[in-house]
Parts: structure tokens; C-alpha cells; sequence
């Protein structure tokens, strides 16, 4: 008896393909998992695939991985769409920001990172505001007290979606102090994810865009 069921038909129903999240699986699940795709034909976003499980899953891996956001890809990737843009605050948040590129890219989305611009050097961020005017959705990227958030979304009117980073110390630990800035934003309208969760962020993304092209 198989122990896994994967959902194929998640993305005719939700417009979000399935994804597997391999953190806490054995690498004889992962294949399991792969050869069902390989077999019955689809394609599948893999998240959490550490590089050592990688390594370990030899002539079996996706030979689509990015050790960076630990995501694999089985299958090509379709034509990528414009509109959706990722910020991050700084480069320790790219792992995360990394994520939700990729989540993107699998659906067929592009995702341009601008890359460290945290609130330290507000500069960074404001030499850019007409660039990030032009997308319909910005995933914002920051660990630390998570300013980020509240400034970029004080100065577009698309969407912004606040991934919180695990990164920073004392009290912003393991981004906790992010969260709640991100949660107690001044900035009208603000969506927040979970702590580190890129794949979620891109998927609330897809939603949005999803919604916008609806008739």
C-alpha cells in the first residue's frame, strides 16, 4: 500500500499545483513520489529537499535544483508571465525570497528579486519605487523588526504580500519580531505568511493574479 496520495487535480480545481513538502520524508517517499510523476506524466514543485537528501536521491532527483531555496523541479517549466515581483531586505532573506521565485516560476510566472533594500538605507528602496509601481503584486521579504513591510506597502498600490524571515536575534529571533510587525502593520491591506514560507506567499500570489485575469 502506497503512503503517500498526491492530489493531481488540485490545480484544475484551485489554479495551485500540488507540491511536496519534503522535510520529515524518507528518501524512498520522495521516489515513490517522483516515479508516480514521471509515470502518469506531471509535472511537480518539490520544497524543503535538503542538498544532502538531494545528493542522496542520485539518478532519481529532479534534475531542476536550486540549493539556495532547496526546491526541485520535475518537469519543464511553461511560459513565464510578468506582473509579480519579490523584495527582499536583505541578502539573508534571499533563501526564503528564493522560494517564492521559484514556486513562481513552476506556474508559469516571472518574478524579478530586488534585492537588499531594507529600511537601514531607505535609499535603496526609494530609488526604486517606480519599478515596483509597475507590478500587481509584490512579495516583501524581511527578518529583523520587519519594516520593510509597512514602508513598501505605503508606496504601491498592488497587493503586498509580507513573508517574515527567520533571520535576526535576541528579540527578533528566529523571526518572530517580523511576524508581528508584519500582523500589526499601520499599512492598510497588508497579507502576511508564515514565518519563512516563500511556497505560500507565491501561492497567495497566483490567487491574486488568478482573480485579477477573471472575467
Amino acid at each position: 500500500m502506497t503512503e503517500h496520495r498526491m492530489d493531481w487535480q488540485r490545480a484544475a480545481r484551485t489554479g495551485i499545483s500540488e507540491a511536496v513538502f519534503c522535510a520529515g520524508k524518507s528518501d524512498d517517499q520522495i521516489r515513490a513520489i517522483l516515479a508516480e510523476a514521471r509515470t502518469e506524466g506531471h509535472s511537480l514543485l518539490l520544497t524543503r529537499l535538503a542538498p544532502e537528501q538531494f545528493a542522496r536521491l542520485g539518478d532519481d532527483a529532479p534534475q531542476n535544483y536550486d540549493a539556495l531555496s532547496q526546491t526541485a523541479i520535475h518537469g519543464d517549466l511553461p511560459k513565464a508571465l510578468p506582473g509579480i515581483g519579490v523584495v527582499s531586505a536583505g541578502t539573508s532573506d534571499l533563501p526564503v525570497a528564493r522560494e517564492a521565485v521559484r514556486t513562481l516560476a513552476f506556474h508559469g510566472y516571472e518574478a524579478p528579486v530586488l534585492a537588499d533594500v531594507g529600511v537601514a538605507g531607505l535609499w535603496r528602496l526609494l530609488n526604486h519605487t517606480e519599478v515596483l509601481r509597475s507590478y500587481k503584486v509584490l512579495i516583501a521579504v524581511a527578518g529583523m523588526e520587519g519594516a520593510l513591510f509597512s514602508v513598501l506597502a505605503g508606496l504601491v498600490a498592488a497587493p503586498v504580500i509580507a513573508v517574515p524571515s527567520p533571520q535576526g536575534y535576541g528579540v527578533a529571533e528566529n523571526g518572530r519580531l517580523a511576524l508581528d510587525a508584519a500582523l500589526g502593520s499601520c499599512a492598510p491591506g497588508v497579507t502576511v505568511v508564515n514565518i519563512g514560507n516563500g511556497f505560500g506567499a507565491a501561492c497567495a500570489a497566483i490567487r491574486i493574479m488568478c482573480a485579477r485575469a477573471a472575467p
